[in-house]
C-alpha cells in the first residue's frame, strides 16, 4: 500500500446548513473525520458521469452552494 503525503491545505467556508448536511452524511456513513467525509464526497463527485455543468459566471457565495436554493 502506498501512503501519499498530504502537503496542501484547503480552506472552505460553509454556512451552518451546509455543514450540518456534511456532518449528517459523515455520521450516517460512519466516516472517522469530517475531512475524510469531505474527501469521500469529493471523490464521488469527481468520478460521477452524471451532473449539470455549473455556470462559469456564477458567484462563489451564492451560486455554488452545497444545498441548491
Amino acid at each position: 500500500m502506498v501512503t501519499l503525503k498530504r502537503t496542501e491545505k484547503l480552506q472552505l467556508m460553509l454556512d451552518d446548513e451546509e455543514l450540518r448536511l456534511i456532518d449528517d452524511w459523515r455520521f450516517s456513513h460512519r466516516m472517522p473525520t469530517r475531512a475524510a467525509a469531505i474527501r469521500e464526497l469529493l471523490r464521488r463527485g469527481l468520478t460521477t458521469r452524471e451532473f449539470d455543468v455549473p455556470d462559469a459566471e456564477g458567484k462563489s457565495t451564492t451560486d455554488f452552494r452545497v444545498i441548491p436554493e
